[in-house]
């Protein structure tokens, strides 16, 4: 205690600018959550704000995306207004000209003018901004109906007019859906768009309640040929709101038309559009095409069964269509704003997406076998169909296009908004007129009859296949989002080892570049180690030398013994000139190998002119494996060698002790070499002491995981040693008083050696380690290979286990959260406050690590791993991105708690989305700042040395008292510069109670520490 003591004015002096120097290295990971606190309290007119958060969440919505999502909103339901004061009274019009058998014709034309249209946006994009582009094309819904409107009155170019309306009107679905959904897609992130398209898509459902309702009313007033005057002029009201959303929110839309912006990226994207990817976007073109072949159907049997079933004016047939549209609006808007988004969220996309097909064969069904009257059947059908595609459906479907890159985002929405869709559209008209020509030659009296009945069948195996691609697009839909997230990796599980050899072979008779080679050649020798031999041998006269020992050491650890033309191979690569390196290395190979091998050979090799890597191998191999008097011969040589003046001599000489098994009267040597000079010969003595076991040695070992210089070649030293090293490491490990990068790389051993008896130590030390020490033991088990690390903790602890764990690291967030509302900058000013909130939030992040490790032990690794890769880049776009992986990968029953604390939210927001975790206070109850503190030291074991620290920095500058038990406890902690703020902290607060300690602490040398061996997390159990 003596020496700490000493240090104290130093350690004080530099402390400042330690911790700055500490702080500035996480600035990157903390620079958008370290003031989350500080803005919602500073934050004016917080009562006003109170309540705007409330009527916002009330919707589900964010104070961030409010503003975009209105006038999204305003946009939708005035272009939906105008649309369907357009669709009411052109279909009555059509109606009354032509008659419901003439739609499928409408179908088919629509399908030409919907291509042509998703051609030109296509055009459109290329040689205009996207902003300048959607604005254009809003424009292009109105305009033509104000020339329509002027050719209405002469009666022959009227009905004409009418046709080329109803076609028009075709163009605009086409136009507005892709608009809304291209424009919400630049504007929201995946996980914001699941938030506010449920109330963006709820504008046509509030159009269908306005327009319903005032359609009658403006009919009776203007008529039905003005209505559409007045629709288009809505129309190009919408597009002016749209021109200003796009100007307000610049940011969200790229400056350059998308032929010079993404030319490389469409490169790229190209290549990736394979695989999953490509199976991905077929299988969204499929469904959004089955949508529609089911909305075509179904709009057709509606008009027609009115048609036959409502023998009136147009009029009334437009009264009728708007007071259906009216009700139909009113249980949408209420299903839109309290359900959709709410159970989009909870149960995910492909949960939800399965409920429409689902009710429409179910529907079907019933009505084909007789429950309900033809046309009551049609009605319903008509009714779950519009209210479930106006809402759910309408809510999920941009978030399908979400996980595609975004080199290809909108080009796949508007080839399947502007062209499948269409022509998906068409075909089913055409499609239709066939079955209306044929059924009506075999139904006779009955067409009317067996039409419907057909066309129930059809509309429920048209279900069933929507249902079909929705199961299918979701097998796929974490897969794109990883590989968007550029996380992808190889799944060894799924390879064909013989085809997978094949093209190895191919690829290392490539003229590629030797790291190329050399990774497939570390890949065989993890996938299929019992063929390493097999490949390489024939291929080793054509490999570097750098190679050919690379290929050598790796056939040399193959579990199957060589062939004989093996042998004979490496024999001959022998007869040619080659590095000392690679002619060691084959030395070893043969005779390691060779059942009964000539020792007289390695005579030759004894030479002073043979270089001393090949000497030293040579005579190792002999020592090994000659009788008693090739031993002595060999063991002359390694003794010159180790005494020799040269280093390479004395490096060669300990390497090649390590082959030798039997030192003999070599470990006369050992001592002066454990103290040469030279770095490199003391390195190689501790491998060697390792290689021959030599116990007297350990220590030695152990002793150079505390230098730099030897940490590396004493980790390589201990794992070598395997279980005899495990309670020597166990013991630094678990040593309270070793620096922590020495316990670090003791943990770290233990995971490498890997044995059964390692996986237990590390397993069971889990459930009781904490911070550093508990992240370094799930990186040594996830390291461990063929996931026995992950095998060995799932047996072990099981789930249940490890989501306790989870759940633990949850209630140290909530701590944290509670801690820094308490100790918010208002409240408690000053530099050391702000000193001990950093600390606070950089224990946020290493929380944020060790979650994302557990989880890797429950889930896909490289899934994970894309998450967390896609949050910690901390952009707008990648974190959403992460959090909807996480979201469609977990299973946890704290998931939500868990994105919530993930994603982007002030602090009191993570704090409540944590109240279950608090023990005995849910909600949370603010505590004062002193009481607070004490709490907080209260969890001392959970605590970063430096973080604690700052606990009694910050009770001295303010005066506040902690227990005398905490300062005791604390006073004995192993970290100097904790001891010392404890000190400090007496020395302000009680300088009497520190008179009486020094005495005792001036002979304190080190006791050992007041941690419980087995931290306990209150409200966890133990």
């Amino acid at each position: 205690m003596r020496q700490d003591g000493n240090a104290t004015g130093k350690h004080q002096q530099k402390q400042g600018a330690i911790s700055r120097k500490d702080n500035l290295s996480r600035t990157r990971k903390t620079a958008v959550s370290s003031t989350n606190e500080e803005m919602v309290m500073s934050m004016p007119n917080r009562s006003a704000y109170g309540v705007r958060s409330n009527w916002l969440s009330w919707l589900n919505l964010r104070p961030e995306e409010s503003g975009r999502t209105f006038l999204m909103f305003a946009f939708y339901t005035l272009s939906s207004v105008g649309v369907l004061w357009l669709e009411v009274s052109v279909a009555a019009l059509f109606l009354g000209e032509y008659g419901a058998d003439s739609l499928p014709w409408i179908y088919m034309a629509s399908a030409g003018i919907g291509t042509l249209f998703g051609f030109f946006y296509d055009w459109l994009q290329k040689v205009l901004p996207l902003r300048q582009a959607i604005v254009i094309t809003s424009l292009l819904m109105g305009l033509p109906f104000l020339l329509f409107r002027l050719d209405l009155d002469p009666a022959w170019l009227g009905a004409y007019t009418v046709f080329l309306m109803r076609l028009w009107l075709e163009a605009i679905y086409v136009i507005s859906e892709l608009i809304t959904s291209i424009t919400a897609n630049q504007l929201f992130t995946i996980r914001e768009i699941k938030r506010t398209y449920p109330l963006i898509s709820s504008g046509i459902l509030a159009a269908d309640v306005i327009s319903g309702l005032s359609l009658p009313i403006l009919r009776g007033l203007v008529g039905l040929e003005n209505v559409i005057f007045l629709a288009c002029l809505l129309l190009l009201f919408s597009s002016g709101i749209l021109f200003y959303l796009t100007q307000a929110y610049a940011q969200f839309f790229p400056d350059a038309p998308r032929r010079r912006s993404s030319e490389k990226q469409n490169n790229e994207a190209a290549r990736r559009l394979r695989g999953s990817l490509q199976q991905y976007v077929w299988l969204v073109i499929a469904v959004f095409v089955l949508i529609q072949v089911l909305f075509v159907l179904l709009d057709f049997q509606y008009l027609r069964q009115i048609e036959q079933n409502l023998d009136v004016q147009v009029e009334s047939i437009a009264d009728f269509l708007a007071l259906f549209s009216a009700i139909l609006g009113i249980f949408e808007l209420v299903t839109q704003w309290f359900v959709s988004g709410r159970i989009v969220e909870r149960m995910g996309v492909f949960v939800v997406s399965i409920l429409p097909p689902l009710s429409i064969v179910l529907l079907s069904f019933l009505t084909f076998v007789g429950g309900f009257p033809l046309f009551i059947g049609v009605v319903l059908l008509k009714f779950v169909d519009e209210l479930l595609r106006y809402t759910v459906v309408a809510s999920v479907s941009p978030v399908l296009f979400q996980p595609l890159p975004e080199a290809i985002r909108n080009r796949a929405q508007s080839f399947v908004r502007g062209i499948a869709e269409p022509l998906a559209i068409g075909l089913t008209g055409a499609w239709l007129l066939i079955n209306i020509w044929l059924l009506e030659r075999l139904g006779h009296g009955t067409a009317d009859l067996l039409q419907g009945k057909v066309f129930l069948f059809y509309t429920a195996a048209f279900a069933l296949c929507w249902l079909g691609a929705v199961l299918l697009l979701r097998s796929k839909y974490v897969d794109v989002l990883v590989l968007s997230a550029n996380r992808g990796q190889i799944n060894l599980s799924d390879l064909d080892l013989q085809v997978f050899k094949r093209n190895l072979i191919e690829v290392l008779n490539r003229s590629i570049p030797d790291v190329e080679k050399k990774s497939c050649i570390e890949l065989l020798t993890q996938i299929d180690p019992k063929s390493v031999s097999e490949v390489l041998t024939p291929l080793l006269p054509q490999f570097s030398p750098a190679l050919q020992r690379e290929s050598l050491e790796a056939m040399l650890k193959s579990p199957s013994p060589p062939s004989p033309s093996s042998l004979k191979a490496v024999r001959r690569l022998t007869l040619s000139p080659l590095p000392p390196d690679v002619m060691a290395v084959a030395l070893r190979y043969l005779w390691l190998t060779e059942p009964e091998p000539d020792l007289h050979l390695l005579r030759d090799y004894f030479k002073p002119s043979i270089d001393p890597e090949v000497r030293g191998t040579a005579a190792a191999l002999m020592l090994r494996r000659g009788n008693p008097r090739q031993k002595a011969e060999a063991t002359d040589v390694l003794r010159k060698m180790l005494t020799h003046a040269q280093e390479r001599e004395r490096v060669m000489g300990c390497r090649a002790l390590g082959d030798a098994v039997y030192l003999q009267s070599l470990r006369l040597h050992i001592e002066k070499l454990l103290k040469d000079q030279s770095l490199r010969v003391r390195c190689a003595m501790l491998e060697a002491i390792a290689a021959t076991h030599l116990e007297e040695y350990y220590p030695v070992l152990l002793r150079g995981l505390h230098y730099k210089s030897t940490r590396d070649a004493s980790m390589r030293a201990l794992v070598r040693l395997e279980n005899e090293a495990l309670p020597l490491l166990v013991e630094v490990a678990e040593n309270a008083y070793k620096p922590e990068i020495v316990r670090s790389y003791a943990w770290n051993a233990i995971g490498q050696i890997g044995s059964v008896e390692a996986l237990d130590i590390l397993v069971s030390r889990l459930m009781t380690a904490w911070g550093n020490t508990r992240r370094t033991i799930l990186k040594s088990l996830l390291k461990l290979p063929q996931e026995s690390g992950i095998e060995g903790v799932s047996d072990r602890l099981g789930r249940s286990g490890i989501e306790m764990l989870i759940d633990q690291e949850l209630l140290f967030l909530a701590h944290l959260y509670a801690s820094l509302l308490d100790l918010n900058a208002d409240q408690v000013p000053g530099e050391t406050a702000t000193l001990l909130r950093r600390s606070l939030r950089d224990a946020e992040q290493d929380t944020f690590d060790r979650l994302f490790l557990l989880m890797r032990f429950l889930y896909d690794s490289s899934t994970i791993q894309a998450a967390a890769a896609s949050i910690d880049f901390n952009t707008r776009d990648s974190l959403a991105r992460g959090l909807e992986i996480l979201d469609n990968t977990l299973d946890l029953p704290s998931k939500r708690a868990l994105l919530q604390v993930l994603d982007r939210q002030s602090d009191p927001e993570k704090l409540r989305s944590l109240s279950d975790f608090l023990p005995h206070q849910p909600p949370y109850q603010p505590l004062y700042p002193s009481e607070r503190l004490r709490h907080l030291v209260e969890l001392r074991h959970f605590l970063s040395d430096w973080t604690l620290a700052c606990c009694f920095h910050l009770a001295r500058q303010q005066r506040w008292s902690l227990t005398p038990e905490q300062t005791l406890s604390c006073l004995r902690d192993p970290t100097g510069y904790v001891r010392e703020a404890v000190i400090a902290y007496l020395r302000t607060v009680s300088p009497k109670t520190l008179q009486n300690l020094l005495p005792y602490l001036k002979d304190d040398r080190r006791s050992p520490p007041l941690r419980p061996q087995s931290p306990h997390l209150p409200g966890t159990p133990r």
